[in-house]
């Protein structure tokens, strides 16, 4: 497993996005980061404080997680579980007793996730793309799906969508792990790779519209499967 100072040598890749395209990108980001951080800041606070009560820790929970290039970023999260010391694995279930009660509502309306609006406006971060890894996943990506680290990790993206209830369907699988390792984790890099090579500003707008959706409604989402090609 690759340590904290790994980067991946990302040039070269074909089926980035171009230099025009980065720029649309991040200035979607910017606006509706800053208008989102504005508006859920109240929420922010209020969150903080009740999950530092609720887990007796810090409210605020940071992880080094694989960023564009390979790069380590911190990413930043309403605490929603105990520190435990006898679990220690990264892959959660619906049922994980390391949740708390507080944590699993946070976790079902997303509100853990709205610190990672501040990691978007400094730019660890975007609004749309591959959700970030811990090491040992996205820094192993191989051949044409390193493509997927040419652009920033994001908050939500046609991964996260199409597997919006992971937790509750790891808790029906024998092996969790395995079951992450072996089906989830490449349906996702298929899914992600997709996305980066057939970028475009209207999906990436389709796609926040269809996550708020999915908290708001609780509707499963339509997965979005941008085309293949520029």
């Amino acid at each position: 497993m690759p340590d904290d100072s790994a980067t991946a040598d990302t040039t070269g890749i074909a089926g980035g996005l171009s230099s025009g395209q980065r720029v649309a990108k991040r200035a979607l980001d910017l606006a509706v980061a800053g208008v989102g951080v504005l508006i859920t800041s109240p929420l922010m606070v209020g969150g903080v404080v009740v999950a530092t009560i609720d887990t007796r820790e810090w409210g605020i929970f940071t992880q080094v997680r694989v960023g564009r290039h390979g790069r380590p970023i911190r990413v930043h999260k309403l605490r929603t579980m105990r520190t435990s010391t006898s679990n220690t694995t990264t892959v959660t279930t619906a049922d994980d007793p390391r949740i708390t009660p507080v944590g699993r509502q946070l976790r079902r309306f997303k509100i853990d996730e709205l610190p990672q609006l501040i990691d978007v406006l400094v730019g660890s971060m975007s609004l749309v793309g591959p959700r970030p890894d811990v090491t040992g996943w996205a820094d192993r990506l191989e051949g044409p799906d390193r493509v997927i680290l040419t652009v920033r990790p994001g908050i939500t993206g046609p991964g996260t969508l199409a597997y919006r209830h992971e937790e509750e369907l790891l808790s029906r699988v024998e092996d969790p792990e395995r079951h992450n390792r072996e089906v989830i984790w490449p349906a996702k890099v298929a899914l992600n790779r997709a996305y980066v090579q057939g970028w475009s500003l209207k999906a990436d707008i389709r796609l926040l519209f269809a996550t708020v959706a999915s908290v708001v409604t609780a509707v499963e989402p339509a997965i979005i499967e941008p085309a293949t090609t520029h």
